[in-house]
């Protein structure tokens, strides 16, 4: 075999094989405690154990199977009921809400109209950073009943 073929050969194996071979993976910490993660490893790093990767297809969903006959039925004007039933309590549950989130704008303006004396700085300033962490909970609390206001709208949108 001339020396070309042969060099060509081992070159294509190398080639070949580089790809099975998986690198380490390390987490690194600083001395700030922010963490990084890296292929090469340093004094603050270790090495992480990882479980190989599932190539394999997920498998096929069960085509569902049908409901057995002896299964309990409800008739038409029961389920009629229960669904009236159903409405009502997600009207009431939204009127409820849509009044908590009035509180809670109301709230939150009455905290936004307040300077507290330890929010102002020398000369008279306000400082920014302390009057938002003060309204952070109140401005949390609108969100919070605004997300289950449009919730609850969305869940009676759905009803049949």
């Amino acid at each position: 075999m001339r020396p070309q073929n042969l060099f060509i050969s081992i070159a294509l194996l190398f080639l070949a094989a580089g790809p099975v071979h998986a690198q380490d993976i390390y987490k690194c910490t600083n001395d700030n405690g922010s963490v990084t993660y890296s292929n090469v490893p340093t004094k603050s790093c270790r090495k992480l154990v990882l479980d190989p990767v599932n190539l394999a297809p997920a498998p096929k969903a069960s085509p569902r199977t049908p409901t057995p006959g002896s299964f309990p039925k409800v008739d038409d004007q029961t389920q009629k009921s229960r669904d009236g039933d159903r409405r009502r309590i997600l009207e009431n549950e939204l009127a409820t809400e849509q009044k908590n989130v009035e509180q809670a704008k109301t709230a939150l303006k009455g905290q936004e109209a307040l300077v507290l004396p330890e929010e102002r700085m020398q000369g008279g300033a306000i400082s920014g950073g302390k009057v938002q962490e003060r309204l952070q909970p109140y401005q949390d609390k609108v969100a919070l009943h605004q997300r289950n206001v449009e919730a609850i709208s969305k869940e009676i949108g759905n009803l049949r």
